[in-house]
C-alpha cells in the first residue's frame, strides 16, 4: 500500500469533513484550527520548553496577551488534547500546564517554524528593538522572555 504524502493530498477533492468537533476541508485547515493563531504556537512552545508552567508564569512570559485571551487559548488547547491542566486544591489555587503526549509531537513542527522564521529574518534583515538604560527592551517581550517565579494571584482567574 502506497504511503500518502502531503503532496498527494493536493490532488484530492475538497470534501467537508468532521473531526474532534471541527469542520474542515483539508488536514492543514484542521491543523490550523487546533494550533493556529497568534498565541497558540507560542504557548505550546513555551510550555514544551519549560515542561510545566503556571498560569501566572505564562502571563509574565507573554505580557502582550490578555488574561482573558490566555485563558481562552489554554482552554481550547486543553479541549483539543494538546495541553494538560492540573489544578491543586490550595489557597490561592495553583494551576499548572504541561504538554500532553499529543502536544509534545508538535515540538519538532514548532522547531521547524522557528528555523523558517530565522531564515526569513536573514533574508529581510532584523532591526533590534530599542533598549532602556537598564538594558530592558522598551517593547514588551513575548516568547523569548524568561519565566519568572512569584505571585500566583493570576492562577485564581485560571482555576
Amino acid at each position: 500500500m502506497k504511503k500518502t504524502t502531503a503532496r498527494d493530498a493536493d490532488h484530492r477533492p475538497c470534501l467537508l469533513k468532521h473531526c474532534a468537533g471541527k469542520d474542515y476541508y483539508c488536514s492543514l485547515e484542521l491543523t490550523l484550527q487546533v494550533i493556529g493563531g497568534k498565541w497558540k504556537p507560542i504557548i505550546l512552545w513555551r510550555i514544551g520548553q519549560d515542561g510545566v508552567l503556571r498560569f501566572s508564569e505564562l502571563r509574565r512570559i507573554l505580557p502582550n496577551i490578555t488574561q482573558k485571551m490566555l485563558t481562552q487559548q489554554l482552554r481550547e488547547l486543553e479541549a483539543d488534547g494538546m495541553v494538560h491542566r492540573e489544578v491543586y486544591p490550595q489557597v490561592p489555587p495553583r494551576v499548572e500546564y504541561s504538554l500532553t503526549e499529543l502536544g509534545r509531537t508538535l515540538m519538532p513542527v514548532l522547531e521547524h517554524l522557528i528555523l523558517w522564521g530565522r531564515a526569513f529574518e536573514e533574508m529581510h534583515g532584523v532591526t533590534p528593538a530599542p533598549y532602556k538604560e537598564d538594558g530592558t527592551d522598551t517593547e514588551k517581550a513575548t516568547a523569548a522572555a524568561p519565566a519568572i517565579d512569584g505571585d500566583e494571584a493570576d492562577d485564581e482567574a485560571a482555576a
